[in-house]
């Protein structure tokens, strides 16, 4: 009987679309991000009155007002944000945040009472803050999870105004700052959350696209054929080619896109003007890139 049992969970996974074992890895790696989150708002952020935006910047602020933990704080503010979502967006939208919000929780007033403060100095605390949880919350969201708060906020209100989530997230950190800044009398504290914001954001980026950058080429020429053998022979990178059409002479023309890395920039400059000198070339960050000669494409199982 246990040996069927067994064999009906296997056949379970592997057929009901999904990978058990994948899903158990998202969510230890959700963990490890969310210990990390917490570890630096203890540490860094909230002894220094650092409230850096989202529902942990008001529960830092309630923290000092009223005394109650931060943890317990923003799990209260996410009951309503949840409840608020599920009937405005589905319950499918919040189920992968509630495991992210309740360990953030147990972990920040859990390990409270047991961490050392590491520094006074305001500037050093913002930046270290900054990116210890940025670091954190770039593996949960790496991991397909989310800590609720102002990022369920923000889509909330997008489904009302039809605003970006980014826009509406900064818009709301602002306004948490700057209620900071008056409950504390001091806008330097501020200004120090101001800068833990961006270093964390930056961070976040970071974690979940890497520090590689490819660039992009977009190349209007008049000798595609020229211009993409070059490429394809001396530096065995591809192209690919669409028409366009010069609104100002009215010549049409190709467009060629190639993707190559950092160390190649040069060479690839060299190569269209030697093919040809007249080329209109715009070179553009490439944050990610997936495919032949670069990264392989993954698929990801949602947790």
């Amino acid at each position: 009987m246990k040996g069927k049992g067994t064999q009906l969970l296997y056949y379970a996974c592997k057929y009901g679309g999904f990978n058990l074992l994948k899903i158990l890895m998202l969510y230890f790696g959700v963990l490890i991000g969310v210990i990390i989150t917490g570890l630096g708002l203890n540490l860094f952020l909230i002894p220094n009155k650092i409230a850096a935006g989202g529902l942990s910047g008001i529960a830092t602020i309630l923290y000092y007002v009223i005394h109650t933990p931060v943890g317990l704080t923003m799990l209260a503010l996410n009951v309503p944000l949840f409840i608020w979502a599920a009937i405005r967006l589905g319950w499918s939208f919040i189920v992968s945040s509630l495991f992210g919000t309740i360990m953030l929780t147990v972990v920040i007033d859990a390990t409270a009472p047991f961490l050392p403060v590491p520094t006074k100095d305001l500037l050093l605390a913002s930046i270290f803050g900054g990116v210890v949880t940025g670091l954190g919350l770039g593996i949960v969201f790496r991991c397909q999870g989310s800590t609720g708060g102002t990022t369920i906020l923000a889509a909330i209100l997008r489904s009302y105004t039809g605003m970006n989530i980014g826009q509406l997230l900064f818009l709301v950190d602002v306004a948490i700052v700057i209620a900071a800044g008056v409950v504390f009398k001091s806008w330097e504290l501020a200004m120090y959350a101001t800068i833990t914001i961006f270093i964390g954001s930056w961070v976040i980026d970071v974690v979940q696209q890497g520090l590689y950058y490819a660039k992009a080429f977009m190349i209007v020429t008049s000798e595609p054929e020229k211009v993409a053998h070059a490429i394809l022979t001396e530096m065995d990178r591809g192209a690919t080619a669409w028409q366009a059409k010069g609104m100002f002479t009215g010549y049409e023309k190709s467009v060629l896109l190639s993707v190559v890395q950092q160390s190649e920039v040069a060479k690839l400059k060299n190569i269209i003007y030697k093919a040809d000198p007249k080329a209109f070339v715009i070179m553009m960050d490439a944050r990610e890139v997936l495919g032949e000669g670069f990264k392989p494409i993954q698929s990801e199982t949602k947790a």
